[in-house]
């Protein structure tokens, strides 16, 4: 990438006074202009609780940045939440990602800043965040918002994932239309990320064991004041790291995110993480390829598990230690010779494990290997992500018969007139990352078949994606995709379908002629979205194997 100008360019000399001008009508005077420039870049907005409160943390973000020597400066990206995206809205989710990471690359250089602290939200504003971070490769740090409570309902805790499981619970009469309510206006009491191990949770923890934030900050609730002590402690050094010149390229290595892929397997973390750790890794100038995944998985114990997969929650999650604790127990795993934002190696992020029964020691794990399996076979000869940690007891093969859905809303229609019957699988196509556009994921249609004691009696098999508040047999990222002619494109109704999960196998259980002819007769559908940014996307992106990037190097390989 071309060189990023710093502060002291931006403002040298006689030329420089065009932009000093500019920054003294906001109340900037000279002195400051000499100072480090720090952009405080939150994905803040007043539609979500996961962005809500960074408005206010930047604001003890700039405090440290004054009292370190340094010179604020706040810009704002946008911040899209996947629970109101739900339907026609996710649509525009996964693109997002590209939208944050190149909002920040286009005020970075059009701009001089000398570093930036990164408040992202949940679901895809971390990860453009790092993928900013890494393209841009100037002194980054992260605070990571933190989850919100969960709501406390005598011994049980509810969090967003209960909403979702409720909506099949009332579909089905499981519950009455009051329960309902009542679950719709207690389950989310405070602000923050919601309280699961979804992706806004599993990318904010990420950043944490990658080393990007402060020791503890991912799982620091967003209400607590000890966040407003983490956000001044994060602006001051912010000013250190500029000072020692500590980038981002030197502290998201090939090994580091291996760790990160451990973290999030020893943790039964979003599948979302699949799609994401390879886009940042490509930002960073490394290969990380799905058979890294499940190689890495494979060999890395689970050690604990949160809803909707377990009872515990990110609240059970932040007494027991949090991040460090599970980094701590997964030492004997991890690659520990790299820097982090503080200076030092990750060793100084572990912690002491405070809770047990949330998180397990190495030698007697919840499970034996990591919550993600990258599935392959003739139905997704390029792969394809299941959640084993959200399959809980049922059996580790599935065969059952297709029924193929050409949308979301499909299977939706379906699912509202109880045609759903245990042992069907529910093929959804024409929802990757150009079909769709945007992968959309199905967490909606999962949870009501879950409500509806579905859950693991049915599987659901999309090239869009899951939730990583979802459970069952949901498998996504099935690649290649329909759009571009991948074999589940020509799935039929009553096709029988095999998953094997022993053996990583996902086979349309047809005849290999048969496939082949069917191929042949396929043919290209035209683009779902021509005009605006979604018609840029559809036509540009990438497959998910490769993490679904708007970039044309991918599409080339």
């Amino acid at each position: 990438m071309k060189k990023i100008r710093n502060s002291a360019e931006l403002f040298a000399g006689v030329k420089g006074a065009y932009p000093r001008a500019m920054f003294k009508a906001t109340g900037y005077h000279r002195e400051e202009l000499r100072k480090p420039l720090i952009g405080v870049v939150s994905s803040w907005s007043e539609m979500h609780p996961g962005s809500y409160p960074n408005k206010e943390l930047a604001q003890f973000v700039k405090a440290g940045i004054w009292a370190a020597g340094g010179t604020p400066v706040e810009f704002h990206t946008i911040a899209v939440c996947d629970a109101i995206a739900q339907g026609a809205g996710m649509h525009f989710s996964l693109p997002s990602r590209e939208i944050v990471a190149a909002e920040i690359e286009v005020m970075v250089g059009a701009g001089g800043f000398d570093g930036l602290v990164l408040l992202p939200s949940c679901d895809k504003s971390p990860v453009g965040m790092l993928m900013a971070a890494a393209r841009l490769n100037i002194p980054t740090i992260f605070l990571p918002p933190g989850p919100m409570l969960p709501y406390f309902n005598n011994s049980e805790q509810r969090v967003m994932s209960d909403i979702k499981e409720a909506m099949g619970a009332l579909e089905d009469n499981k519950i009455s239309a009051e329960d309902f309510a009542a679950i719709e206006e207690d389950t989310c009491p405070t602000t923050g990320v919601c309280a699961m191990m979804g992706t806004g949770n599993t990318m904010g923890c990420v950043i944490e064991a990658l080393g990007m934030c402060l020791p503890g900050a991912a799982t620091v609730p967003s209400v607590f004041a000890g966040k407003r002590r983490l956000a001044k402690l994060t602006g001051e050094r912010i000013v250190a790291m500029v000072r020692e010149g500590l980038r981002p390229r030197q502290i998201l290595t090939e090994a580091n995110f291996h760790n990160a892929v451990r973290f999030v397997m020893a943790t039964g973390g979003s599948t979302n993480a699949v799609l994401h750790l390879p886009a940042i890794a490509y930002e960073a100038g490394i290969s990380l390829t799905l058979d890294d995944i499940d190689t890495l998985s494979e060999s890395t114990p689970c050690l604990a598990k949160f809803k909707p997969s377990s009872k515990y929650t990110l609240w059970d999650f932040y007494e027991a230690g949090g991040v460090g604790a599970v980094l701590n127990e997964l030492a004997p795993l991890l690659n520990k010779d790299f820097p982090t934002v503080v200076g030092d190696k990750i060793s100084t992020y572990f912690r002491p494990v405070k809770r047990r029964e949330v998180i397990r020691p190495l030698a007697d794990p919840v499970q034996p290997r990591g919550g993600i399996v990258i599935l392959r076979g003739n139905l997704a000869p390029d792969g394809a992500v299941i959640k084993i940690s959200g399959v809980q007891d049922a059996p580790r093969r599935f065969v059952g018969t297709a029924k193929t859905f050409e949308s979301e809303e499909d299977l939706m229609r379906h699912i509202a007139n109880k045609q759903v019957k245990a042992g069907d699988v529910l093929v959804i196509r024409y929802e990757g990352p150009r079909g769709g556009p945007g992968m959309r994921e199905m967490s909606i249609p999962a949870a009501l078949l879950t409500g509806m004691g579905l859950g693991d009696k049915v599987a659901m098999i999309t090239d869009g994606r899951f939730s990583g508040a979802s459970r069952g047999f949901c498998i996504g990222h099935v690649t290649p995709e329909a759009q571009v002619g991948g074999p589940i494109a020509i799935v039929q109704d009553g096709d029988l379908i095999e998953i094997d999960i022993a053996r990583k196998r996902l086979n349309l259980l047809v005849d290999e002629a048969e496939i082949a002819a069917r191929l042949s007769r396929w043919s290209p559908r035209e683009a779902p979205v021509e005009e605006g940014y979604l018609g840029l996307y559809c036509r540009h992106v990438g497959q998910a194997d490769k993490g679904a990037l708007l970039n044309p190097a991918i599409l080339e390989q």
